[in-house]
């Protein structure tokens, strides 16, 4: 145990002119995943990996809730695609850089992002509606009633 904690603490020596490095978490797969310029995921992408969205259902609708601090409602898209796929995408550019400007860390992401949600055949799509409030979209999609197997029996009484 000492030997982790002592290879944890030494890593954060080599940066001493950053007062907050004492407060990182050492994540074993950060440089594993941006090593190489032609791998999978790119520090460009990383906004895509990084846009987290929650979908719940209730009885009335299917709702989705994006995080997205920081973006405008005009730089976010919400598209229906192929009848039952709800696509949300949108950029987040990156921050003019000054030649005099020095920078300790970059750690919010910037680039392109798309998420796409097929949804079942109960989702009124023609219906959906988006809104945008402190940085959490919105994105409700009312259900429709679907049949049930039975529901279009009717008896017939026998006589006799």
């Amino acid at each position: 145990m000492a030997t982790i904690s002592s290879f944890l603490y030494n890593r954060r020596a080599n940066s001493i002119f950053d007062p907050v490095s004492a407060f990182d978490v050492w994540d074993p797969l950060k440089d594993f995943l941006f090593t190489s310029p032609n791998s999978l995921i790119s520090r460009e992408n990383s906004a895509f990996v990084n846009t987290c969205i929650d979908w719940k259902e209730t009885p009335e609708a299917h709702v989705f809730k994006a995080d997205l601090p920081g973006l405008k409602k005009e730089e976010v898209k919400v598209e229906v695609e192929d009848d039952r796929v709800l696509q949300i995408s949108g950029e987040r550019n990156v921050e003019k850089e000054d030649k005099n400007d020095t920078w300790h860390r970059v750690e919010r992401s910037s680039g392109e992002f798309l998420r796409r949600f097929r949804l079942p055949e109960d989702a009124k799509m023609d219906q959906a509606k988006a809104s945008m409030e402190n940085g959490v979209l919105t994105v409700t999609v009312p259900k429709k009633e679907l049949k049930k197997p039975g529901d279009g029996v009717k008896a017939i009484e026998i006589s006799g």
